[in-house]
C-alpha cells in the first residue's frame, strides 16, 4: 500500500466569526472530552468545496460544543481505491472517532462501515447512495443564494446575458445555475443565458478559457463556480464567485458569492457522536438527501466588501427583501436539478 502523510491542521488559528454551531455544554467526568476526525480531501483547500469545510471544522474547534476539544487531519485529494486504503488506514490506527469523506465515497464507505460499527461515516454531496447505519449523508445546496445573485445579476446587466462556468453537470451543481438564471429572469425577461462545464472539480486553467469564452459571446456578469477570475478582470467585469467568500481573490471584479456554510452540518454530525458515545444512541444514518438551507444559516450571500458602490440602492433593497422572503419562508426557490443548457 502506498505510503501518504497525513496533515494536521489542529494547529491553524480558529476563525471565530459567526458560528451556528450548537452552544456549548460541559462534559461530564466519564464523558468523551476529545473528537479526532479525519478528512478525506476530493479537490484540496484550493478549492472551495473543501476549504470550506476546514473553515467550518476551524469555527467548531473554536466553539468546543459539549466541551470537546476537536482535532482532524486531512488527506491530499483521492478518490477510488486510493481513497478507500486512506479511509481503511484511519479506521485501522483507532486513532479517530469520525471519518469524513468530503464528496461521493459511498462505495468506499460500504466496504468499511460494518467492519467499524463504531466509526461515524460521513459522505457528501450528489452521487452517493443512502446507506444508513453508521454511514452519514451530507447534502448542501447553496441555490437559494444563488438564486439572490441571479436578482442582482439579472438588475446590473447591460447586455441582458449573463454567463455561468461550472465544474460537472451534476444534481448540486446545476441546482445553482439554474436558480441563478431563475433569479436574473424574475427581474428581467430579457435574460440569455450561457452556460459552461469544465469537468473538473478544480481546474483553474479550463476554467478561464470557458470564462472568456463566455464573454466574447456578450456574457457581462458571469457566474463562476470553478474560481477563475482573471478573464473578468482583464475586461472589467463583475463577476460571482462560489461556496467561500471569493471576493479576496478578486477585490475588483466579485461582488458577492453563493456562500456554503458546513457549520450546521458538522454541528449535527458531532451531535449525532456524542449521544451514541454518551447515551447510548445507536448511529442511525440518514438513507435520504438532508440539507441545511439558508434559513438556518446553512447557505448566506456574501457582502459586497468594497464594491457596494457598484451597486444602486434600489437593487440592494430588492437583493435585502429576496433574502429577508427565503429566510422566512415567504418565498421558496424552485428547485431544477436538469441540467442547463446555453440558449
Amino acid at each position: 500500500m502506498k505510503k501518504r502523510t497525513f496533515l494536521n491542521l489542529a494547529g491553524t488559528a480558529a476563525i471565530a466569526a459567526t458560528s451556528l454551531l450548537s452552544t456549548t455544554s460541559i462534559a461530564l467526568a466519564d464523558d468523551p472530552t476529545d473528537l479526532n476526525v479525519a478528512i478525506v480531501l476530493s479537490a484540496g483547500l484550493e478549492s472551495a468545496w473543501d476549504g470550506s469545510l476546514i473553515e467550518a471544522f476551524e469555527r467548531a474547534k473554536a466553539a468546543k460544543p459539549h466541551g470537546l476539544a476537536i482535532d482532524w487531519q486531512y488527506t491530499d485529494p483521492l478518490w477510488g481505491d486510493d481513497a478507500g486504503d486512506a479511509m481503511r488506514l484511519f479506521a485501522e490506527s483507532g486513532e479517530f472517532d469520525i471519518i469524513w469523506a468530503h464528496s461521493t465515497y459511498s462505495d468506499q464507505v460500504k466496504n468499511l462501515k460494518d467492519e467499524f460499527p463504531n466509526i461515524l461515516f460521513v459522505v457528501v454531496g450528489s452521487g452517493n447512495e443512502g446507506l444508513g447505519g453508521n454511514q452519514y449523508w451530507v447534502y448542501k445546496r447553496v441555490h437559494e443564494a444563488a438564486y439572490v445573485l441571479g436578482v442582482m445579476a439579472g438588475k446590473l446587466t447591460k447586455t441582458n446575458t449573463l454567463g455561468v462556468v461550472g465544474t460537472f453537470p451534476a444534481d448540486d451543481v446545476n441546482d445553482e445555475i439554474n436558480a441563478f438564471f431563475s433569479g436574473a429572469r424574475s427581474v428581467n425577461g430579457d435574460i440569455k443565458q450561457k452556460v459552461a462545464f469544465i469537468e473538473s472539480w478544480y481546474d483553474p486553467g479550463k476554467a478561464a478559457e470557458m470564462t472568456s469564452a463566455q464573454i466574447s459571446t456578450g456574457a457581462d456578469i458571469i457566474f463562476s463556480l470553478a474560481g477563475n477570475f482573471q478573464p473578468c478582470e482583464e475586461n472589467n467585469l463583475l463577476c460571482f464567485g462560489n461556496f467561500s467568500d471569493q471576493h479576496s481573490f478578486s477585490p475588483e471584479t466579485v461582488l458577492s458569492t453563493a456562500v456554503a456554510n458546513w457549520d450546521p452540518d458538522v454541528n449535527w454530525i458531532i451531535d449525532e457522536w456524542w449521544s451514541f458515545k454518551t447515551d447510548g444512541a445507536a448511529l442511525d444514518g440518514n438513507t435520504d438527501i438532508n440539507w441545511n438551507g439558508l434559513a438556518v444559516g446553512g447557505s448566506m450571500v456574501a457582502p459586497y466588501h468594497g464594491l457596494a458602490d457598484r451597486v444602486p440602492e434600489d437593487v440592494k433593497a430588492l437583493v435585502d427583501e429576496t433574502v429577508a422572503n427565503i429566510t422566512s419562508g415567504a418565498f421558496e426557490v424552485p428547485l431544477d436539478v436538469s441540467e442547463p443548457k446555453s440558449d
